[in-house]
């Protein structure tokens, strides 16, 4: 007679080897690209990973506070990058060897859920943060579920008479048979949770189960406030909150409108590459700046514009504009 697998006695943990060494790899390799490969730490070095992070600011969902504040303090991002990276590299290094898999996998499951929530609204063609952070919930849950079977250091643990691999608290963060009574239900309601959020977050960053997609990763668009007079200077905030996170948008042109329509002021695209840099207060890492052909905005940069009125008298109707090398414009009352 035949002998089949039982898959009740741990052997569930091998099925899942090839998406616990993937989910392993994926994790650590960000660690390996982010500081052995080039080290992207260091903030004054282009590629700082914290400028990364910024690009999530404007549309993230729940976390923005906490993405916010970060940006907002170079010292605080600096560490929590390095502590990320850190977590990163031992949740995959621990995956890859089956070592405590239970416990990494709670870790992919919050790193995917933060990666979600941060970055779920960006991609440019294939929804790429969202799809990685759904699928990385998932298969922290599934990871969980399983454990880790042979060619692991969990199995080899086990396989040894340790005391302390017979303990509930090692089948929970380790492997083997979940100590679990009613399992199936439980099942159920996670993954019906996980089908939610990722439905959920699916409509709320895209509109990708009903309605009209959209998709802010894939034209600029630059948020226009706190425009003010002070003497002969005029204060304005740009925020850029949509667009590709690795390509600026680029402002070739600052026109201030009268109440026609009809242009008094033009910073056109040479100035702007000059444009005197004390002239620009940044509030986050990634920074408004000069470039060598345009006024960089990068996407989650926000910060005061000043420029010269000259002999210009603001009047009720005028109106700033600006122009992206693409040709997008955006435009607000000045008073």
């Amino acid at each position: 007679m035949k002998q089949y697998t039982d898959f009740t006695t741990g052997n569930v943990g091998l099925f899942t080897l090839s998406l616990r060494w993937v989910i392993g790899w994926t994790y650590f390799s960000a660690f390996w690209r982010r500081l052995i490969l080039e080290n992207k730490l260091i903030p004054e070095e282009a590629g700082y990973i914290g400028e990364k992070f910024n690009h999530f600011l404007p549309n993230a969902l729940g976390i923005k506070p906490i993405i916010e504040y970060l940006v907002s303090n170079p010292d605080a991002l600096q560490i929590s990058m390095v502590v990320f990276t850190i977590v990163e590299a031992i949740v995959g290094l621990f995956l890859i060897l089956g070592l405590f898999t239970r416990l990494m996998s709670i870790g992919v499951f919050f790193l995917a859920l933060g990666i979600l929530l941060g970055s779920g609204w960006l991609g440019t063609t294939c929804l790429d943060e969202w799809q990685i952070g759904v699928l990385g919930v998932a298969s922290g849950f599934v990871l969980f579920l399983t454990g880790s079977g042979a060619y692991s250091l969990d199995k080899y643990l086990l396989n040894k008479p340790h005391r302390f691999t017979r303990k509930k608290w090692f089948a929970y963060l380790g492997s083997g048979n979940l100590p679990i009574k009613n399992l199936a239900p439980k099942v159920l309601v996670m993954s019906l949770f996980i089908s939610g959020l990722t439905l959920f977050t699916n409509q709320y960053f895209h509109g990708g189960v009903f309605g009209t997609l959209h998709n802010k990763s894939v034209r600029p668009k630059v948020e226009i406030s706190n425009i003010r007079k002070n003497g002969s200077q005029l204060y304005f905030q740009l925020f850029r909150v949509e667009g590709a996170d690795v390509y600026g948008s680029f402002l070739i042109r600052i026109q201030i409108l009268d109440e026609n329509k009809q242009v008094v002021k033009t910073i056109g695209q040479e100035e702007l590459a000059q444009f005197p840099k004390e002239k620009i207060t940044n509030h986050y890492v990634a920074k408004i700046k000069p470039g060598a052909h345009s006024l960089i905005l990068p996407l989650g940069a926000k910060a005061d514009i000043a420029i010269d009125l000259e002999e210009i008298s603001l009047k009720k109707g005028f109106s700033l504009k600006l122009t992206d090398i693409s040709g997008i414009e955006w435009t607000a009352k000045i008073m």
